[in-house]
């Protein structure tokens, strides 16, 4: 069991949303490289669990893989949206930031696919200080950008699933990502990275590095959510985040609650609520339609 003193503070905050039960199994696992992830040929540790069976958590993830959970086949959009879970980079929340989302995107219709990025090494061995800094980016990692990796790993799964559409019954042009924390700042690394790598439309949740970097040519509309008590990443970025992309004349809708909190965790608000604003959004755009034939 990984103790909360070893936590960063975002994964802190994020922990204090409302579980469900034990997530489901996905439907498959599938790889997001043919081998070693590129970066990681030294990263010679094994994939650790941590958190509840309610809540669990992943660590030291070497082998990048997306979870697939599709929607009803009767009620499937032709839609995919891959999740990243947030947690500082060292961990990722997979229940409420990841599966639990899953499950009520294919509810919508839309095929699901939980990413799971790689992450900076935790030794569960080595002492922590309270900040939970520990030994994070020594040893096999020493000298590497793993935020980078974790990116580009988020580009590899968009890249992947546009390949493959068709084995999945969705559209290639109807690839999605929404993201959480740090897991929104793998689907900013999508946003603004290579165009073959770069999703359809884009939900950063309370994201890791939001700013107001003016949107590359061809940039994705995005849906966007922070609470104004975030007491992690703050609220001005995904603000900074919606002017760039109304200043370029690019679709974009902003919600900004007025409590939540890092992680929404903090209840009794409309971010309790958000994935119905999602859904409206998505069906605003047509990605919940199903294509005519």
């Amino acid at each position: 069991m990984l103790k909360f003193g070893t936590l960063p503070l975002c994964v802190l905050a994020a922990i204090t949303a409302v579980g469900h039960a034990q997530p489901a199994p996905p439907a498959r696992e599938i790889p997001l490289y043919p081998g070693v992830a590129p970066g990681s040929e030294n990263w010679n540790y094994p994939e650790r669990t941590a958190g509840t069976p309610e809540r669990p958590q992943a660590q030291n993830i070497v082998r990048p893989v997306l979870l697939y959970y599709p929607a009803d086949a009767q009620k499937a959009a032709g839609t995919a949206i891959i999740v990243a879970p947030g947690g500082g980079y060292r961990t990722l929340m997979m229940s409420y930031e990841g599966v639990d989302v899953a499950q009520r995107l294919t509810q919508m219709g839309v095929d699901a696919f939980v990413l799971k990025y790689r992450t900076t090494y935790v030794n569960p061995d080595a002492p922590t200080s309270s900040t939970g800094r520990g030994a994070a980016a020594t040893g096999p990692q020493a000298g590497q950008n793993v935020r980078a990796l974790a990116g580009a790993d988020g580009q590899q799964a968009v890249r992947l699933l546009r390949q493959r559409a068709a084995e999945f019954g969705v559209l290639p042009n109807r690839i999605g990502i929404i993201g959480y924390s740090a897991g929104g700042g793998v689907v900013l690394s999508t946003v603004y990275g290579p165009a073959d790598g770069r999703p359809d439309f884009a939900a950063p949740i309370y994201a890791a590095g939001a700013n107001s970097n003016p949107p590359p040519a061809g940039a994705p509309p995005l849906f966007i959510a922070v609470a104004a008590d975030d007491q992690t990443v703050g609220y001005q970025g995904s603000i900074d985040l919606f002017g760039a992309w109304r200043k370029a004349g690019l679709p974009a809708e902003l919600h900004v609650f007025q409590t939540g909190q890092h992680g929404f965790g903090k209840k009794g608000g409309g971010a309790d609520h958000y994935l119905d604003r999602f859904e409206e959004w998505l069906k605003l755009n047509g990605w919940l339609s199903k294509p005519s034939k």
